[in-house]
């Protein structure tokens, strides 16, 4: 899977560094006595910062921008996070749909479901943020080696559904595990982005997934 544009939100069973308000290299903000915090808001200012990052990325990312989005005050981010670096991060970590990996019992249901994660996180929501992190992550700075630890996990955990497969005899031994993985990945991820925003709510996910599949895995078996 070398050559396939990196899904943000894969991981296996072996997650990413974990995250959220206690990571992202040290730079949260300690949490203040008093009034707990409200999920609410920390929701609120997740998905704000998502989208703001999706829109202007990380040049036109902002705290300032954050804050407008989310309807709250800049004090409220401070509150929380020292710096964008660690807003951002935990953003990306808690509020991208994860791709994660699966066992079905065959290498076909598998697939499926690897195929159907991939649409849903490049067609959801978060899809503009999520296509972002696959261009900009390496130039920003804590995020860069929060995004390498998920690339890492998710060529991972997709190899692994391949090689359960062959071992399985499901598909022949001599398959190429990368070539196999980048055209499926490759497929979902073209047909999400270039699916005009207008026809997307009546896309089926799974149908698309599974013609995919089909697909791909007829030549691969004769």
């Amino acid at each position: 899977m070398n050559a396939t544009p990196s899904a943000p939100g894969l991981s296996s069973a072996s997650p990413a560094p974990a995250t959220g308000p206690s990571s992202a290299s040290g730079a949260h903000a300690p949490s203040a006595p008093g009034r707990p915090r409200d999920p609410g808001v920390d929701r609120r200012i997740g998905r704000a910062a998502l989208d703001v990052f999706g829109d202007a990325g990380w040049a036109g990312f902002a705290m300032e921008a954050v804050a407008r989005r989310a309807g709250v005050g800049k004090a409220s981010l401070y509150l929380r996070w020292n710096n964008k670096e660690a807003l951002l991060t935990d953003a990306l970590a808690l509020g991208l749909p994860e791709v994660a990996d699966v066992d079905t019992g065959t290498l076909h249901g598998d697939l499926i479901e690897l195929a159907t994660q991939m649409l849903d996180l490049y067609l959801g929501p978060t899809s503009r943020a999520a296509m972002r992190l696959s261009l900009e992550a390496a130039s920003i700075p804590g995020v860069a080696e929060h995004y390498e630890a998920m690339r890492t996990a998710q060529v991972r955990a997709a190899r692994a559904i391949v090689r359960r497969g062959i071992d399985r005899g499901e598909i022949p031994a001599a398959t190429s595990v990368t070539l196999l993985l980048d055209t499926l990945v490759g497929g979902a991820m073209m047909h999400a982005i270039t699916t005009p925003a207008r026809q997307r709510a009546e896309l089926d996910p799974a149908s698309y997934a599974r013609r995919l599949v089909d697909f791909l895995l007829h030549p691969v078996r004769a």
